[in-house]
Order: C-alpha cells, then structure tokens, then sequence
C-alpha cells in the first residue's frame, strides 16, 4: 500500500488542526466556513423520490436507468442550451470527485503523459495525475502550454477557489486550441448554477463548440446546487467517443450510482424551484459575508460565482487563518489550491444562516 500511497501529497486538511481547536475555543463558538459542505435541508422532493426508490434490492446499472438519462439530458438542454443531447453523450458518476481522482488513471494514461490544471485549484487534479503515474503542471492560460504530450487539460469555470469564471470567448478560444492539437478537454462546471456577478457558460453550448462535442466533456456534480452532497450523484456530459470506454472500464470496476440516488437525481434535474431558493440562500449569506470583510480590511477578488470568497490583506494565508480563529471563525489557506493563493483564504458560503450572522458580527 505505500507504493500508492507514496505518490500522494500529504493531506493539506490535517494542517488545519490546530487553528480548528482555537476557533472551536471561542466564547460564540466556531464559525466554519473552510470546508464547503452543504448545509441546508435537502429538498423535500428529492428526499420523497430516495424513500420511494428505497426498495432497491437489485444492482444498479452504470450507465443509470433511462429515465435518469432523460433527466440530465433534458436538463442539459434547457439550462446549458446544449443541442441534440443523446443518452449516448451522457454518464452518471459516483460523486465528481471519484472522477476527477481516477480519470487519468481510467483514461489510460501514464509515465510521459501530460495533465494540466489551473495554477489555483482544486487539489484533485494533481492527486489523479499523481495516482495515474502521469506528469501533471499548471498554467494561467492552457493556449501558452506545450500540447506536446499533453493529453488531459482541465478546465474549471466557474473556479474553485476563487470563483473566477471564463466567458464563452475565452471558451471557446481555448476548445478551438485544444482540438487542434488534440487535447483531451474537460470542463468541471459544477458550480455553473451559481453565477452572482457572471453568468458561466458550458464548454456544452454550441456557441463555444460550434455544434460539435469532438474532444470535450463537461462534469456536472448535484452537491451544491441541490444540496446533495451527501448522496455521490454527479455525472458527465460530452463526446461518446470518450464516455463508451468510459462507461465499459466502470462497468468492470463496478462503479454504480445508487439506484435511490439515481431516483433522487431525476427529481432533483427535473425542478428549478428548489435551486433558486438555495441560490437565494447563497446570495444572502455572500453578501453579509462580503461586506464584513470588506469592512474588516480584506480585498476580494474574484468571486463573481462559486460558493466561495478569495480574501487576502496581502499577508500570509496563514498569519490570516490564526488571525480568524481568534475571533472563532475558520476559514481555508490559500496555498491549499497552490502557490499562487499563497496571501489569500478561502471563505465559504456554506454555513447556517445564523453562523454567518455571527461571524459578519466578529468581523465588524
């Protein structure tokens, strides 16, 4: 198992101890707005559609019943204006976070094989293209890359950490790169439905691939827009030409959604009531959060989507994280996401309505 486990950077959370016990020491208690977990009910309709799906004695299929198909099409067309969707541009995953650790791995590659992410990123990325044995770099702009060798690129808009967002003439500036140098392009979208400032496109919409899903997939995950974070249901939207082998190796890994689950997604796709009340919920909270910290001597950038704040006083991240726990609230470094968010924090939306109060309360 160290053969593994030895290719793995060490887990950034456990640095975070430390700083959690002297906010978890505050009179008010903590405020913890590092990890961004959903902290809101989930639909009552979505948890109506897992009771009744929960005699579910047989094996759930990979690719998920047609009805789900249905389902992530259907709303892949009316939310991303994606066209003529077929169940074979489709694919059901087990929560996108198993995808993007696996990915490289799944899709074969190896020693000499490239993949690239943003300079500030999520940390999965890198773990997947550790695990797959692959070599793995980051970049402001993809086009500036040496696509030699480089077979997966990956793109996160909007972005987590800092909630950055491409517009679809940079999208489609960087997929008219890549297929011309034959670079496997995914798009990691799973926080599109919570725009504040922008409005994210897809890689999907056929004015950024001009009508054609040759060499791109988009992930699209329930976790926040839906509150399902807990329930693993997410899935891939794109080229069949990717999602087939795709499909074949998670058959033989045995890598099902379960079949509650996958009824609770049908659900979920099927309403837009419940994600705009949540969006709603978000809204508020970002902007009693983001005022209190302007208030309290940060800058933020960014952030015009996403479930997160890019704060910095132009300090260490983490002379910034002891400084916040003092006053109870926890929050993450930006070196998490890499060197470049070495003077930033992360500051998630994704706690109570009245925890936030409480730390807009402390920082003012």
């Amino acid at each position: 198992m160290s053969a593994v486990s030895d290719r793995l950077p060490t887990f950034p959370w456990d640095k975070l101890a430390p700083y959690k016990a002297t906010a978890a020491a505050h009179p008010g208690g903590i405020v913890d707005l590092s990890v961004g977990t959903p902290v809101d009910p989930v639909p009552e309709l979505v948890q109506k559609a897992l009771i009744a799906a929960a005699d579910s004695p047989g094996y759930p299929t990979v690719w998920g019943t047609p009805e789900l198909r249905d389902a992530i099409t259907g709303w892949l067309e009316r939310r991303l204006g994606a066209r003529e969707v077929t169940h074979r541009h489709v694919l059901p995953i087990v929560g996108s976070k198993e995808l993007v650790a696996w990915l490289p791995t799944q899709l074969g590659l190896g020693p000499g094989d490239r993949v690239a992410y943003p300079r500030l990123a999520y940390p999965t990325y890198e773990v997947g293209a550790r695990l797959a044995h692959a070599e793995y770099e980051v970049y402001g702009d993809p086009t500036e890359l040496d696509p030699t060798g480089l077979k997966l690129l990956w793109l996160n808009s909007p972005s987590n950490p800092t909630g950055q967002v491409l517009s679809q003439a940079e999208l489609t500036r960087i997929v008219a790169w890549a297929r011309e140098h034959g670079v496997l392009l995914f798009s990691d979208e799973c926080y599109l439905e919570l725009g504040w400032e922008a409005d994210p496109v897809s890689v999907l919409h056929p004015e950024v691939n001009g009508g054609s899903y040759d060499g791109i997939v988009a992930v699209h995950s329930l976790s926040k827009r839906s509150n399902l974070a807990g329930y693993r249901a997410a899935f891939l939207a794109g080229d069949p030409a990717v999602l087939a082998p795709l499909l074949e190796i998670r058959k033989h890994g045995g890598m099902m959604t379960p079949a509650p689950t996958q009824a609770a997604v049908v659900a979920a796709l099927g309403d837009d009531t419940h994600v705009r009340e949540q969006r709603e919920r978000y809204a508020a909270r970002r902007a009693l959060l983001r005022e209190a910290l302007l208030s309290h001597g940060f800058r933020i950038e960014h952030s015009e989507a996403s479930l997160y704040l890019w704060a910095t006083r132009d300090e260490s991240c983490w002379a910034t994280v002891a400084h916040l726990a003092e006053l109870g609230v926890l929050v993450a470094p930006g070196d998490f996401y890499g060197e470049a968010g070495e003077k930033f924090v992360r500051v998630a939306l994704t706690a109570t309505d009245e925890r936030v109060r409480a730390a807009a309360e402390r920082l003012k």
